[in-house]
C-alpha cells in the first residue's frame, strides 16, 4: 500500500505550525492628536505625581488596575486638558488620548496606537463619538450609555473603563488648582 499525502492536510498542518503574527498600528502621533482634540490651542506640558489614594479611587470607578502614569497630561491655554493614558485590550496595550473642555467634559478621544490582531474597531470614529459631552458625573460604561462592539468587547470595555478614570482624575485633582506638578 502506498501512502499519498492529501495536499489540504499539508496545508493545514502548515498553517498550523505558522507563528500568529500581531502587528502594532499607530494611527497617531501625540502632536497629532492634540492637534485634533485641542485645535489651535498653546499646550503646556503639566506632569503630575499621582498619590496612592488617587490612584485607589481612580481604580474604585473604572476597575483599572494598571497604574495612571502622571507624566502625559498637557493643559491648554484656555484651560482645557490633553491626556494620554494606557489600558490593556485583551492582552496588549492600548495607547490613547482623551481631551477635555475646561469644566471636564470630554472632547473626543483618540487611539494612538493599538497592537491587538482584532478589536481595532475602537479606533472608528462613530465608536469614539459615544464618549463626547460625557464628564465623571455620567456612568461611562460600557452597554449602559457606551454601546459595545461585537469582536471587540474587551477593548470597548477597557478603553471605555480608562476614558472614566480619565474623566475621575479631573474630578479629583485637575479641576482644583492644587496640582502636585514633578520636579
Amino acid at each position: 500500500m502506498n501512502w499519498k499525502p492529501y495536499p489540504l492536510a499539508i496545508a493545514g498542518l502548515a498553517m498550523i505550525s505558522l507563528p500568529i503574527i500581531a502587528q502594532a498600528k499607530i494611527y497617531l502621533s501625540i502632536e497629532q492628536a492634540q492637534k485634533i482634540l485641542l485645535p489651535n490651542k498653546q499646550l503646556n506640558k503639566m506632569p503630575m505625581i499621582i498619590s496612592e489614594d488617587l490612584q485607589e479611587k481612580m481604580r474604585t470607578a473604572s476597575s483599572i488596575r494598571h497604574p495612571f502614569q502622571g507624566d502625559r497630561i498637557w493643559k491648554s491655554s484656555d484651560g482645557g486638558w490633553f491626556i494620554v493614558d494606557e489600558v490593556v485590550g485583551k492582552h496588549e496595550m492600548i495607547t490613547y488620548a482623551v481631551g477635555l473642555s475646561p469644566s471636564g467634559n470630554i472632547t473626543g478621544i483618540e487611539i494612538l496606537e493599538y497592537v491587538e490582531s482584532y478589536g481595532y474597531e475602537v479606533a472608528e470614529a462613530q465608536w469614539r463619538k459615544q464618549f463626547v459631552g460625557k464628564n465623571a458625573n455620567d456612568p461611562i460604561k460600557l452597554n449602559q450609555d457606551i454601546q459595545n462592539i461585537g469582536g471587540a468587547t474587551l477593548s470597548c470595555k477597557h478603553i471605555t473603563d480608562g476614558v472614566k478614570r480619565v474623566s475621575v482624575l479631573y474630578e479629583l485633582s485637575l479641576k482644583h488648582p492644587q496640582i502636585q506638578i514633578k520636579k
